[in-house]
């Protein structure tokens, strides 16, 4: 059984599509159970590995039992029997097998707090002999994997899906090489982080990886904030945190409007990819509002400065922002070359970076 993550990434996507043209399901609705099992398979796995290496802790005339708060300090979700993904796939033929995966997302949620609400409970829909195939695939991945090895299929399945869901896969997807850029620059290397349209924590994951590459602990170093407006995608990115080990206050809301994190000058770091040239924001909603939009509103129908305006002010005195912006708002005139000209002349602009057009999947 090959181990080259590259090979295991193309061999499962390939039998996952195929699998989903036999679903009759769109790519929005296939792909959340498809996650939600890759999630599944790693928290067994590291389960599976936990409970290993407690086994092997223990002097060999100790009886006391391993529970839920031994897996808990060693960093593993606790996952009840028939929550496991082992126990999934050894179901008898004609058993309903959605609605046993669904009440394993239950009990799983009812065991870990930090998950309660986020995975999916959508199984029935996808088809029991759909699913039987996927859980048989899933099932290929080696556990002896080195590294990040579930983090970055999973990552690679949210790229995946992002191409096939089109334009509105922008919303939860940041190809990869570009936020690592955006991390190599600003170099989180300690303290609040925010993304105010973090999708599915891309933001979060390579600033993780920054850090995990100079041999520190991104659990202890950074602190993990995050909003999106749509329910599914805040699912989606903290499944992908916990994924890759991490957690963090991710909640839904509309940026423009919503403030959960009294964000204004408390963030070390803000790393977004919001959504480009959004028209129809609300201004007279924002515009007695100078703390967190502090040039003012820009004129026409664009809330590019806006979005500027938001990680300029969620900063603290020190802190550093680095965002993908349009490459339109650049060079925009009337109201928002005057905000343009007011962030230049205050110093604050250190760096703009131009990456080539139809860089983006989507």
């Amino acid at each position: 059984m090959t181990t080259n993550i590259t090979e295991i990434e193309n061999r499962l996507w390939g039998a996952a599509d195929q699998l989903w043209a036999n679903s009759g399901l769109a790519p929005r609705e296939f792909s959340r159970p498809v996650l939600g099992l890759l999630f599944l398979r790693y928290v067994e796995a590291k389960f599976v590995a936990t409970e290993r290496e407690l086994l092997a802790q223990k002097n060999e005339g100790a009886r006391s039992k391993i529970g839920k708060l031994n897996f808990q300090a060693a960093g593993a979700l606790w996952l009840p029997e028939q929550a496991r993904f082992s126990y999934l796939l050894q179901l008898a033929e004609g058993e309903d097998t959605g609605r046993h995966v669904n009440e394993a997302m239950r009990q799983i949620e009812a065991e870990n707090e930090a998950l309660k609400d986020v995975l999916p409970k959508i199984y029935q829909r996808v088809g029991n002999s759909v699913l039987v195939e996927l859980l048989k695939l899933f099932n290929s991945i080696p556990l002896d994997i080195e590294g990040d090895a579930f983090g970055k299929i999973y990552e690679y399945f949210l790229g995946k899906f992002s191409m096939t869901e089109g334009q509105k896969g922008g919303e939860f997807y940041t190809p990869t090489s570009l936020v690592n850029l955006i991390a190599e620059v600003i170099e989180p290397f300690h303290g609040l982080l925010y993304d105010p349209a973090c999708g599915g924590g891309g933001m979060f994951v390579q600033s993780a990886g920054f850090l995990e590459r100079r041999k520190k602990e991104p659990q202890r170093e950074l602190s993990i904030f995050g909003m999106e407006k749509v329910e599914d995608t805040v699912r989606m990115c903290r499944m992908n945190l916990a994924i890759h080990g991490l957690e963090g206050d991710v909640v839904m809301g509309n940026s423009y409007y919503d403030d959960p994190h009294k964000a204004a000058g408390r963030f070390d770091f803000v790393m977004a990819n919001p959504p480009f040239n959004v028209s129809a924001v609300d201004k007279e909603k924002l515009k007695d509002d100078k703390v967190r939009f502090p040039f003012g509103m820009p004129r026409n129908d664009n809330a590019n400065y806006l979005w500027i305006q938001l990680f300029y002010s969620s900063l603290n005195a020190r802190g550093r922002a680095g965002f993908v912006m349009a490459n339109s708002a650049s060079d925009a005139r009337q109201s928002e070359q005057d905000i343009r000209r007011e962030l230049i002349e205050a110093g604050v602009v250190d760096v703009m970076i131009a990456i080539s057009s139809n860089f983006f999947y989507t």
